[in-house]
């Protein structure tokens, strides 16, 4: 793993449809042994205290991995946009050091790419078990019930929903969970 890299960020939820950061490269990514799950309440973007939404964390899978993008963060800005991050994802996510594989640019479909990746340090948040918003697993339906009715400061927990999933298909990514939950919201 290539540490010497500039500062990368692994979005696997919001942040690979909705950034709002800046950022110096974008690329196709993916981590080993970890899942995108449903497992984290919102209650400050996608839901609020008394009807949380439910948002992406990772979930170990020691044989899965989970695809999203990588941002190279420009090593002038990175301490101001990290710290603009830890706000924005204060609602039960820790950044966490992980590996990154690295793929050609966006826009060419990952899939093809895995035999050119590269690995580098990165950086990420997940909502660990324990924390104070962890939904934890739960039925596919009883998800779905719950990401209806919430809708929060950033939108309608739904709408989450579907751009993550257009923000995959667009990636040519396949993702059962999230695939699974659109349906469960009907469409």
């Amino acid at each position: 793993m290539d540490r010497t890299d500039p500062c990368w960020l692994f979005g696997y939820g919001s942040l690979i449809f909705r950034p709002a950061i800046p950022f110096v490269e974008r690329r196709p990514a993916r981590v080993r042994a970890w899942t995108r799950r449903f497992w984290q309440w919102s209650t400050d973007h996608r839901g609020e205290p008394w009807r949380p939404g439910r948002v992406v964390t990772l979930a170990p899978a020691p044989d899965d991995c989970c695809w999203g993008i990588a941002y190279r963060l420009a090593e002038t800005d990175a301490a101001a946009i990290l710290a603009d991050l830890d706000m924005r994802e204060r609602g039960g996510y820790v950044r966490m050091e992980i590996e990154l594989e690295l793929h050609a640019p966006a826009g060419q479909a990952p899939d093809t790419l895995v035999a050119s990746s590269r690995v580098v340090a990165g950086l990420t948040y997940q909502g660990w078990p324990g924390n104070r918003n962890y939904a934890g697993p739960a039925p596919i339906d009883e998800i779905a019930s719950q990401v209806i009715q919430a809708t929060g400061p950033s939108g309608a927990n739904a709408d989450y929903v579907r751009d993550l999933d257009a923000a995959l298909n667009a990636l040519a990514v396949e993702d059962a969970h999230v695939a699974a939950l659109v349906a469960g919201l009907g469409g």
